[in-house]
């Protein structure tokens, strides 16, 4: 069984702690999420260089700037209504299923 988490993928979220924090954006898209380590990838932050081997993408090879993930308790969800961090909880929805919601606007999150 997969955990649930607060986030998904496309959502919008917050740096809150860590090293990422403090970079200039500290908001952006979450690109992945592996549950397994409770880790996501945000687009733009926490970026790392890799060294790369020549290959089909990079004949030169080098170093490629790439985002690093991140722990999930580093990070929360930007409500959609007021545009500022906020916890998320679960409720029942209108046609029975468990949905997210804001907790700062009390407004369902898609």
């Amino acid at each position: 069984m997969q955990k649930k988490l607060h986030i998904k993928n496309g959502d919008l979220v917050q740096v809150i702690a860590g090293d990422a924090k403090y970079s200039d954006p500290n908001q952006g898209k979450v690109l992945s999420v592996d549950r397994n380590k409770n880790r996501a990838i945000v687009e733009g932050l926490n970026m790392v260089s890799k060294h790369t081997k020549p290959n089909a993408q990079h004949p030169q090879g080098g170093i490629v700037k790439q985002e690093a993930s991140i722990h999930v308790s580093n990070l929360m969800l930007i409500d959609p209504k007021s545009g500022e961090p906020t916890k998320v909880g679960r409720k029942e929805g209108k046609d029975g299923n468990l949905v997210r919601y804001s907790k700062k606007s009390q407004e369902e999150i898609k």
